[in-house]
Formats: C-alpha cells, sequence, structure tokens
C-alpha cells in the first residue's frame, strides 16, 4: 500500500462519523466517572464552570484529526474487525501506555490513569470500528 493509496481509500463521512467517537468522553467523565475523575484531578465543579464550548470545540477538531490519521494507519483493505481491533490496540498500548510513562513522572494516581486511559480505548476501539465498516 502507497500513501496515496491510503489517502484515496478515505471515506470523509465515516471520518465525521468517526471522530464523533469523542462524545463518549461526554458519557465517560460525566455520567460515568465525573466525580472519580474530579477528585484525582482535585478539581471541584467550579473548576470547570466555562469554557465549554471552547474545550467540544477544540475536542471535536482533534478527533476529526485522530479519526483521519487512523483511517490512513488502517489502509485501504480495512474492515470492522480490523479497524476494532488496530484502534483497541493503538488506544490500550500506544496512548494508555504513553500516559502511563507520563503519569508515573508525574506521580498521579493509578486510578485516573485507568480513567484516562480507558476512554481512550473506548473511543479508539470505536474509531477503527467505524472506520473499518464503513469504506
Amino acid at each position: 500500500m502507497t500513501f496515496d493509496e491510503a489517502i484515496a481509500s478515505v471515506h470523509y463521512l465515516a471520518v465525521l462519523a468517526a471522530s464523533s467517537a469523542f462524545l463518549v468522553g461526554g458519557l465517560w467523565y460525566s455520567l460515568l466517572f465525573a466525580k472519580p475523575w474530579m477528585n484525582a484531578n482535585r478539581l471541584t465543579p467550579s473548576d470547570l464552570r466555562g469554557g465549554t464550548v471552547a474545550v467540544f470545540a477544540g475536542s471535536f477538531v482533534l478527533a476529526l484529526v485522530i479519526a483521519y490519521v487512523l483511517v490512513l494507519f488502517l489502509g485501504p483493505d480495512r474492515d470492522a474487525a480490523f479497524g476494532a481491533t488496530a484502534g483497541f490496540m493503538t488506544g490500550a498500548f500506544w496512548v494508555a501506555a504513553a500516559f502511563g510513562i507520563t503519569y508515573l513522572f508525574e506521580r498521579r494516581p493509578w486510578r485516573l490513569l485507568a480513567i484516562d486511559a480507558g476512554y481512550h480505548v473506548v473511543a479508539f476501539t470505536l474509531m477503527g470500528l467505524i472506520l473499518g465498516a464503513w469504506r
């Protein structure tokens, strides 16, 4: 596979759909893990007031970048199983492991690593599934 073949295989609606996996973060950091995440970061609800539009807009743009590069990584011969597997492995073994290194040096709690890395594993797996299935 050449880089040109990978770019030619990009389905831009799939990239847009996959980038919506950032919405998982809305559930992850509100309904599922809001209190433990805030406690581990020593944050209060008032610390998180304001700037919400910028946070979500920036998150969406970055999710678009991630989805676009992930689909290039998956290549033109992708399918749902490969996409989900590659997404999982990217989230677990690149993103989570990189967070782990940073969190070790920053002496951050393991609970916070589990919450933050867990979100990325789920989001990357979902992105990979969408990108692999929707060619």
